[in-house]
């Protein structure tokens, strides 16, 4: 397969995928090393393909016709993270990223894409390892999660349990 055919592969997958794919698995349905995944990832971004790089891998970002989103400020410990995601996941919203306000490095965000208690309790035990840590500690805590849901309403029944637990921040 020439690299056209495996570049269309590759949109292919991803398209039939609703969970990330890690470069390494995408490797080796196509055959080729990890590093060609990532060349090629470039280069179908590059020419306008929407793919998203999250902490589990890659996806193909789809819109989704009847959803709302909303961005919720929100401020907690870190051992309070995997309440505060099961909260709104449980009220059937889904995470889409995370982000900061940083007073040296400006807006960062990056993409989480969780979509299911599995997905929390994975994104949990990354942080639990110790090789990592979340972004909010660059701003004492203060971050900015980006929710999906199917109506307002569900929006506003998040807005309220974040509200109730005390993990909404008022400025």
């Amino acid at each position: 397969m020439d690299s056209r055919e495996r570049r269309n592969k590759l949109i292919q997958i991803l398209e039939n995928s609703y969970k990330p794919i890690s470069g390494s698995e995408l490797a080796k349905k196509l055959g080729v090393s990890r590093q060609v995944i990532v060349q090629d990832v470039a280069l179908l971004r590059a020419a306008d393909a929407d793919i998203i790089s999250t902490n589990k891998g890659y996806v193909l970002f789809k819109e989704y016709p009847n959803k709302v989103t909303r961005s919720f400020l929100v401020k907690h410990s870190t051992q309070e993270i995997e309440e505060e995601l099961c909260l709104i996941i449980d009220r059937g919203g889904r995470i889409l990223d995370v982000g900061v306000s940083h007073g040296i490095y400006g807006n960062i965000s990056t993409e989480l894409i969780i979509n299911n208690r599995q997905d929390v309790y994975e994104f949990v035990a990354r942080l639990k390892s110790g090789k990592v840590t979340p972004l909010k500690e660059l701003t004492g805590d203060i971050h900015v999660h980006t929710v999906e849901a199917d109506s307002e309403e569900i929006l506003d029944k998040i807005e309220a349990a974040l509200a109730e637990k005390g993990y909404l921040y008022k400025e």
